[in-house]
């Protein structure tokens, strides 16, 4: 208790310009009543907006039952019978409901605890001779470096944090990201951002405790009405618009099958080209910056479960996974502990900013063309008097084009990892071996392949070849753990990662060889190389249905 309260009793010392995160409780109501202001006007027909809530809600909770469900049975019964005023006053009433329930929270006492304490004992976690016993030494921030590892354009980054708001658009394959992003961007010496997170994660008590006072907001995946939707999209759009800095995964939710995202959701990012219109309509723009990124990581907290929905073919319609590896503490604790001896665990990789059109802006935050001449953001959004305006359609196109550009960015700034090479080139022998061209055929094989170490070493070598060509053109990045190593020194850096973590080992070795075991595991990591064409993939057809698999270039 006393390291706890000197920690509370340390200046604060951010390392950067104060950012508005930091007076964000001062503001909060007057954030709800913009938010509630702003869907109260923009809802043209409440009694549609009205009926379609209640209708969702009726039939979600019809199973659980409870006062919450009577409520909406009664409303639905007295939609009919309300005047105008009444529909509106009831909207604004569930509006702001719903806002209060989405808005999040910032404290700088927690943030000062969680800068000196938790991003140390994650640096702990994460480096090979860094123990527990080890971690007052760890208190000093500058000994992280090289176990946290954060790649990119960071000065860059810190810059326009200051002439503008950031929002940051990173790749998504596990829960704990938005932790680690946040370590990075503490690492990085850049302000903290407001960030949506899924609110079946406040459940966890000291998970929530710190989501809740380091300015995340709770987003309710069970409530699809529209009404909803655009409470916690004008929220969104509100902080942007205010210079609160957001982070978004605009995968929309974690990778399934292990791969880099391909297609992106933008409908909540896409609330920063909104806010960027509405500041310029009103006068006083404010810029608005995305800066994709790629959490790269040796091991998934929960793979086998991901890759389980990825297979069944429930990642579609099974939008929440409650039940995975991230809600069980025992097997959180045994992931860390298994990182406790992994180098370079985790890296983080900025790719280079973009404006809210696509286009890559310097320091300043100006933006650039493909010929690197300066061009005004704000004529993209002349409305037909030549003045600037809303146009929803016209903008839903603008945030089509930057998620293409987005996707670009997230294959180009993979970092590529020892379990994503010895992966690949095992499912390759595996294919070779039971010369099977249908991948759930192939995933049957378990305990039945044995693939021999030297030439599973040779593979590897090639394809680390292969990354080196890749890397020469811009097009993919090597971790710094492999540069420069054999094929052998990268095969035993995986199995140590693989070994002891999952359930079901990967593989097993035996004598000269290594058997193939969880074969769906071996897919998932692999997967991570399928955009880059050095593994395995499904056929983008209808065969695809069927399993059928293309060779790697």
């Amino acid at each position: 208790m006393k390291t706890f309260f000197a920690w509370r009793a340390m200046p604060i010392s951010y390392g950067f310009v104060t950012a508005p995160i930091f007076d964000f409780n001062a503001h909060r109501s007057d954030i709800v009543d913009e938010v509630v202001g702003r869907v109260s006007m923009q809802t043209t027909n409440p009694l549609l907006a009205l009926n379609e809530a209640a209708y969702f809600e009726t039939r979600r909770l019809s199973q659980a039952g409870g006062a919450e469900l009577g409520e909406w049975q009664k409303l639905a019964s007295q939609l009919g019978r309300m005047v105008d005023a009444e529909l509106r006053a009831t909207l604004r009433t569930y509006a702001e409901r719903y806002a209060w329930d989405i808005a999040g929270n910032f404290d700088r006492r927690v943030y000062a605890f969680a800068s000196r304490a938790i991003v140390p004992l994650l640096g702990a976690l994460l480096s090979p001779k860094h123990t527990l016993r080890h971690l007052r030494e760890s208190l000093d921030l500058t000994a992280l470096d090289g176990r946290i590892l954060v790649q990119g354009p960071r000065e860059h980054v810190r810059k326009l944090t200051e002439v503008g708001t950031v929002i940051y658009v990173p790749t998504h394959s596990s829960n704990v990201d938005s932790m680690s992003f946040g370590f990075a961007l503490e690492r990085a010496g850049l302000p903290p951002a407001v960030y949506g997170a899924g609110k079946n994660l406040f459940t966890n008590q000291v998970l929530s405790y710190f989501m809740h006072n380091l300015g995340a907001y709770r987003i309710d995946r069970r409530l699809r009405h529209a009404l909803y939707k655009d409470v916690l999209k004008a929220y969104s759009s509100v902080l942007v618009e205010r210079g609160y800095h957001s982070l978004f995964f605009p995968g929309g939710t974690r990778s399934r099958s292990g791969g880099v995202e391909a297609k992106v959701k933008l409908g909540l990012a896409g609330t920063g080209i909104e806010a960027f219109v509405r500041t310029t309509v009103r006068g006083r723009t404010q810029k608005v910056f995305f800066v994709p990124a790629t959490i790269n990581s040796l091991l998934t907290l929960e793979a086998e479960t991901l890759i389980t929905d990825f297979l069944q073919e429930e990642g579609k319609a099974r939008f929440i996974i409650e039940d995975d590896e991230s809600s069980r503490i025992g097997r959180v604790a045994a992931f860390l502990q298994k990182l406790l001896g992994l180098d370079g665990a985790c890296i983080i990789r900025f790719s280079r900013p973009l404006d809210c059109f696509g286009n890559f802006v310097d320091d300043e935050g100006r933006s650039l063309d493909e010929r690197g001449r300066f061009v005004d953001p704000t004529t993209y959004i002349l409305g037909r008097g030549g003045e600037p305006a809303l146009d929803p359609q016209r903008d839903a196109e603008y945030a089509r084009e930057l998620g293409e550009q987005i996707v670009h960015a997230y294959k180009r700034d993979t970092v590529v990892m020892a379990t994503h090479v010895v992966a690949a080139c095992a499912f390759s022998r595996l294919c070779q071996v039971a010369q099977e061209t249908d991948l759930f055929a192939l995933l049957r094989y378990r305990d039945d392949v044995a693939i021999s170490r030297t030439e599973l070493a040779l593979d590897i070598e090639s394809m680390l070849a292969k990354i080196e060509s890749l890397e020469a053109r811009g097009q993919i990045v090597m971790a710094p753990t492999l540069r420069g190593k054999r094929g052998a020194d990268v095969l035993a850096a995986a199995l140590r990662a693989f070994g002891g973590y999952h359930t079901q080992p990967m593989l097993t070795p035996r004598g000269s060889n290594l058997v193939v075991g969880d074969t769906r595991l071996l897919f998932y990591y692999q997967n991570r190389l399928t955009a880059h064409g050095l593994a395995f993939s499904p056929i983008a057809s209808k065969a695809s249905r069927h399993g059928l698999l293309r060779a790697p270039n």
